[in-house]
């Protein structure tokens, strides 16, 4: 028997390193925290896994399910037990009261009255005990999501081949596991390959959102919002020039919330001087209400903002700004379709509570996929308003179509086939993360 130990970010890096080392044979035999990261030990007999068929094992998937179910539940009667505890310990602190067969007999001033027992010390609540066995539950749970992917992707390739196929094409697109699932539910009667793929489209294009009437049209005051580097900047000044092309430059303002970049305010100055746009800047202790008073006659008013990190408290302050009830901005979420899931999920979770009226894809002609971007404009309801993909000014920013979009999507889908470790993972996410019904 073979044991080794593997260290990794998550666990699902840690079953990767696991599955290309050791094989699909192996056995988890521990797993626990660490700093940074995860530590899974795993053995491998090679005599059994010679043996052993490879058929997919009802009775240990069963198991797991069972086990999955008792760690949701054990988390629940954990927290419960804490809260249970604290009320405890407040009715400890504050007394017992008197009941109906215990009367109140006031003390004689001759008499002393006799001292009262102090109350019992409340237990005390070790909150380490929590948190480690907390760690240790959402260790198996993922563990347990990973293990059931798998199990769940084996079988579903040997009983419906025809429903795996579009599966591995769903993730060459690069849509994530519980969008996927919900397109395949509304194609499960149809037989035929090519008319399942064409309606599987058809579904994807009706879930993607677009603004009734353009932004610019509509007027006002939007907002560009984002990370850094997602082109924010950039796609205001196409939208200013593509406004004063139709509309001329008489009705039309820029303002500047970016005192942290090098350069942001004079790149923003360039753009005015060249359109005859008048631009004006926030003044640090100026309220964002201030500067928009003198461009209340204005019929646009694009605000560009800065690209803070999470951690930033100016990007508290920034959206709180933007947020405020005399503003009435329309805030656009800038997302570059070149970033990764993660970077573009964490865009979303720090820039949603200044209210988000929709989102711009930027960098369309860079991309090598577009499904992350359109996994997270369907699963947060997410209206898609413009689309950039060049840097011509403005000539490369595009009012979207839903079956453009999907088409193009298609179009840059990759190559090489999904490994049996993405669709696995894909499998994952939909224990992870249950499906949204679509229609």
């Amino acid at each position: 028997m073979q044991v080794k130990r593997f260290f990794a970010a998550d666990m699902r890096q840690a079953m990767k390193l696991i599955r290309d080392e050791l094989g699909a044979d192996a056995a988890i035999i521990g797993n626990r925290r660490i700093a940074g990261g995860v530590e899974l030990t795993a053995a491998l007999d090679y005599k059994l896994s010679a043996l052993a068929p490879r058929v997919p094992n009802v009775e240990l998937e069963e198991e797991l399910r069972k086990t999955q179910s008792k760690i949701v539940s054990a988390q629940a009667e954990l927290s419960l037990r804490a809260e249970g505890d604290t009320d405890a310990s407040r009715q400890l602190f504050a007394g017992l009261p008197l009941t109906a067969a215990e009367p109140l007999i006031e003390p004689r001033f001759d008499e002393p009255s006799r001292p009262q027992p102090a109350p019992a010390p409340a237990p005390s609540i070790d909150q380490r005990v929590f948190d480690d066995m907390r760690n240790e539950l959402n260790g198996l749970r993922e563990l347990l999501e990973v293990q059931l992917g798998s199990l769940a992707w084996n079988q579903l390739q040997g009983s419906r081949p025809e429903q795996a196929n579009l599966w591995r094409r769903l993730q060459r697109i690069g849509l994530s596991g519980p969008l996927s699932h919900s397109l395949l539910t509304q194609v499960t009667e149809i037989e035929e390959p090519r008319q399942a793929w064409r309606m599987l489209l058809a579904h994807l294009a009706r879930m993607i959102t677009t603004p009734e009437l353009e932004p610019l049209e509509e007027g006002g005051v939007i907002a560009m919002v984002g990370p850094a580097g997602m082109g924010k900047t950039t796609t205001l000044a196409k939208l200013a020039a593509r406004y004063v092309l139709k509309y001329g430059a008489q009705n039309i303002a820029l303002v500047s919330m970016d005192s942290f970049r090098i350069g942001a305010q004079e790149q923003l100055k360039t753009l005015g001087r060249i359109l005859n746009v008048p631009v004006t800047h926030v003044a640090p202790g100026q309220s964002l209400g201030q500067t928009l008073e003198p461009l209340a006659r204005k019929r646009v008013v694009l605000v560009d903002t800065a690209g803070l990190q999470a951690s930033d408290p100016a990007l508290r302050l920034q959206l709180d700004s933007l947020a405020g009830r005399g503003i009435k901005a329309r805030n656009y979420l800038v997302l570059a379709t070149t970033s990764q899931k993660q970077v573009l999920s964490a865009a979303y979770l720090s820039y949603k509570r200044c209210g988000l009226a929709g989102c711009i894809l930027t960098k369309l002609d860079e991309t090598a996929s577009l499904g992350e971007v359109l996994s997270l404009a369907i699963s947060n309801d997410l209206p898609v308003a413009y689309l950039t993909d060049g840097p011509r000014i403005p000539d490369d920013l595009h009012l979207p179509r839903r079956h453009q979009l999907v088409s193009r999507a298609v179009s840059v889908q990759m190559q090489e086939e999904p490994s049996e470790e993405a669709m696995a993972d894909m499998f994952a996410d939909i224990y992870h993360s249950p499906p949204k019904r679509v229609g």
